[in-house]
């Protein structure tokens, strides 16, 4: 089968709203390459070693590629897409005077070739991403977080997945109800039951992946563990409230110890009001998806909702904040 292929050359900062663009004009697939040189800040503390470059890409520019079934528009497509992608300058996102392309390529070309890239990688003392196709015998004190992301989302080992799954290890003791916001491939929902969580209830906007953490889920036997909802934050519960439920139907008591979110610095201010009515005193709000230069803009509007900044963690230009409710 042969497939169109756009292909968008823009910065590190633009790729997970070009990404989404991308899927919600009707991609059956996205892959994204990143800079591979090696100037940029690693992580080694667990012994990670990293080759020569890998590309050629300038750093801070990404590759986005986007594949469309054979019969589609693509010059509607692509006229839409760079619409969509002129006017992120209105929130301040920087995509780097983006060029694009266009193609036919055959499934092989990309449909299963990524795989042959995505191998287990340890990315906290206790925590593994394990592809499911890939076999692999863990130390007694690994946790495994088996992933199948397709082609819809990304292997969780982009820095903004990262952080945060260092951040839930470092911040979840036992015991928890835990909200995660913007679920995707629901890698951090796992990660914070394995980790000890009591129920974790994972909400998500998109169809696609409602479905995919409610497989991955599946594949690490967390389905009594975490609840999963087609839904935003504040909605969830209203829809539990009118359908004659109450907020433990879907798994956790309000209010709930911690709240966890993966998600760009625009859409997380929308929501922050949000999170900290259905946090208790105490709770923990953490924040990932947040470039460097917005970090403060998040900062400010945590604290005016009411929230204290506890601490902060970064990888490359990418900031998670950890703020609590007093």
């Amino acid at each position: 089968m042969r497939w169109h292929e756009i292909t968008v050359h823009t910065t590190e900062e633009a790729i997970e709203m070009i990404s989404n663009f991308i899927h919600e004009l009707g991609a059956g697939g996205v892959s994204i390459e990143e800079s591979g040189t090696l100037n940029k800040k690693r992580d080694t503390s667990l012994g990670q070693w990293y080759e020569t470059p890998l590309n050629d890409i300038p750093e801070g520019r990404a590759v986005i590629k986007g594949y469309f079934s054979e019969g589609t528009e693509m010059e509607s497509i692509l006229s839409e897409l760079k619409v969509r992608v002129d006017e992120l300058s209105e929130y301040d996102i920087d995509t780097g005077n983006p060029a694009y392309e266009l193609q036919e390529v055959d499934d092989e070309d990309w449909a299963n070739a990524w795989k042959q890239y995505f191998k287990p990688i340890r990315i906290t003392e206790r925590l593994t991403i394990k592809p499911t196709w890939e076999e692999y015998t863990p130390s007694p004190e690994e946790l495994i977080l088996e992933l199948d992301p397709g082609m819809a989302f990304g292997t969780g080992t982009h820095a903004t997945t990262s952080l945060c799954l260092k951040t839930l290890e470092q911040e979840l003791q036992g015991g928890e109800d835990v909200i995660d916001v913007g679920t995707g491939s629901g890698i951090l929902a796992i990660a914070a039951a394995k980790l000890g969580a009591r129920h974790v209830l994972a909400v998500d906007l998109d169809p696609v992946a409602v479905s995919s953490a409610t497989e991955n889920i599946r594949l690490n036997g967390m389905s009594d563990r975490i609840t999963v909802r087609l839904s935003d934050l504040l909605q969830v519960f209203r829809d539990s409230e009118s359908g004659g439920e109450q907020a433990g139907a879907l798994g956790v008591k309000l209010p709930v110890k911690v709240v966890v979110a993966n998600i760009l610095a625009e859409i997380i201010l929308l929501f922050i009001k949000d999170v900290y009515d259905v946090l208790e005193s105490g709770g923990r709000y953490i924040v990932s998806g947040v470039i460097q230069s917005k970090q403060q803009l998040v900062q400010d509007a945590l604290v005016a909702a009411g929230f204290k900044i506890s601490h902060h963690n970064e990888d490359q230009d990418w900031v998670v904040i950890v703020a609590v409710k007093p």
